[in-house]
């Protein structure tokens, strides 16, 4: 089931109340930006576990190493190819 959020909150909210196995989130986000929503789930025990891919048109270095300095599992570049997510994907889920 894949599960969407319009916002930061939204998708803070939902990743809490849901549960989902992966997040993948943008950065630009409404309300709570990708960074927060990434930095909240991942200092807190009960979500940390859940992988995030962050996937961004950002395109400065700087902002891959904040992703990860938030506990983001992996980066992924607006635009990119369908079979590089899924492979990111997979590989996180170990499928």
């Amino acid at each position: 089931m894949v599960i969407t959020a319009y916002d930061g909150q939204e998708a803070l909210d939902k990743a809490r109340e849901e549960r989902p196995d992966l997040i993948i989130l943008d950065l630009m986000l409404p309300r709570i930006d990708g960074y927060k929503v990434c930095g909240l789930l991942k200092t807190d025990w009960r979500y940390s576990i859940i992988p995030i891919i962050i996937l961004t048109a950002v395109l400065q270095d700087d902002n891959k190493h904040m992703d990860l300095d938030v506990g983001a599992d992996a980066y992924i570049m607006k635009p990119f190819e369908a079979t590089a997510l899924l492979s990111k994907i997979q590989e996180l889920l170990k499928v």
